[in-house]
């Protein structure tokens, strides 16, 4: 017994010296070699891009604000977080490089969007690629304005007023246009520094007349600057049908204006129009650009859509019509037409970071500030 014993222990012994060895650089517990340094870091950069890429596709998406079509409520170097969650994540409809402009040309899947928890609702600031471009669509250049027309909205401009379904919406906080301000005299100059802090950087005069006109202003700032006692009056510059203002407005070959147009229906999923010479200029372009179809203007004034004579055509999604905060200075649906529903990304709501090149510092009281 005492035999059986001892020679137990040795075999246990034994074993475990065996086991605390390593063997072909295997670990003491038989499992793989530590990784080095240079393998943990290639190991982090793979997973943290692949972690931005899920983000980025599903979630959300950073956007910077190159221009002051949304001034004053959004500025020129602010940095946005865009929620893809809001409106329902589009898939991608292209295969390409991450983060690059990189992609297979000619591999284009068909719109796909997962459920969201809301709609686009009026007065949203969204972001959606530039419908007018000719690349796939979620390869167009990224937009951000605010939704004022709904599907099947009926929406129009009136002396500078929106006015949706009859209803009207003035200017809101934040949002700015063209002024006409008459002064007491025409020797009278508006100070260059009130109106600074103000936010006004344009006045030109109109010849021989006691007027300026104001580019561009709140209305918050021209309440006060009718308030001056050198001021007679201040009203909204509108510009007449027809006027071009060096860009043509939406329908090509309509006499509206920036500040008069419309008023037109926008096209919702299963809202069936008759083709006539004003729905055909109107819709046309969406039916052909966004639906997808051939579309032809015959010379005895009938319409083919796929090679078949129509005389009603169904829209196949939904359409909406984006504004700029900055009216005057926008390039929006008043001169290139509605946003199709497969070319919403989703809803801006956050101001992360904001960065002011004329002084070259950030803005710090609009850090982490939401978007209305």
């Amino acid at each position: 017994m005492a035999n059986s014993s001892s020679d137990t222990t040795r075999k246990r012994s034994t074993r475990t010296a065996l086991g605390s060895r390593s063997t072909n650089g295997r670990s003491r517990r038989g499992g793989p070699p530590p990784k080095g340094k240079l393998r943990e870091w290639f190991d982090a950069l793979v997973f943290a891009a692949i972690a931005a890429i899920i983000i980025r596709t599903f979630f959300f998406e950073a956007f910077r604000i190159p221009t002051p079509s949304m001034e004053k409520n959004l500025l020129v170097g602010d940095f946005l977080l865009v929620s893809k969650l809001h409106y329902g994540t589009r898939l991608p409809m292209t295969v390409g490089v991450p983060f690059t402009d990189i992609y297979m040309p000619g591999f284009v899947l068909p719109p796909l969007r997962l459920p969201g928890f809301t709609d686009v609702k009026r007065g949203d600031s969204f972001v959606f690629n530039y419908p007018p471009e000719t690349t796939p669509a979620d390869r167009k250049t990224h937009y951000i304005k605010r939704a004022m027309g709904l599907p099947g909205d009926t929406l129009s401009v009136q002396g500078k007023i929106v006015y949706v379904n009859g209803e009207a919406f003035p200017l809101e906080p934040g949002m700015q246009q063209e002024w006409i301000v008459d002064k007491t005299s025409p020797e009278v100059r508006l100070p260059g520094p009130r109106l600074r802090d103000l936010g006004i950087e344009q006045v030109v005069s109109i010849p021989n007349t006691s007027k300026v006109l104001i580019r561009y202003a709140t209305t918050e700032g021209i309440r006060e600057i009718a308030s001056w006692p050198y001021v007679r009056s201040v009203e909204p510059f509108i510009e007449p049908p027809g006027a071009r203002n060096g860009s043509a407005t939406y329908p090509p070959g309509s006499d509206y204006s920036r500040d008069e147009w419309g008023p037109v229906v926008i096209p919702e999923k299963g809202m069936t129009v008759q083709l006539s010479e004003d729905t055909w200029l109107l819709y046309e372009a969406a039916i052909r650009n966004y639906e997808g179809h051939e579309t032809e203007a015959t010379v005895d004034g009938r319409y083919r859509i796929d090679g078949q004579f129509a005389d009603s055509y169904t829209f196949e999604q939904d359409y909406y019509f984006a504004m700029g905060d900055n009216r005057d200075n926008s390039l929006d649906s008043r001169f290139w037409g509605f946003v199709p529903h497969d070319h919403v990304v989703g809803k801006a709501f956050l101001i992360y970071f904001s960065w002011d090149a004329e002084s070259g510092f950030p803005r710090f009281g609009r850090l982490f500030n939401l978007i209305n």
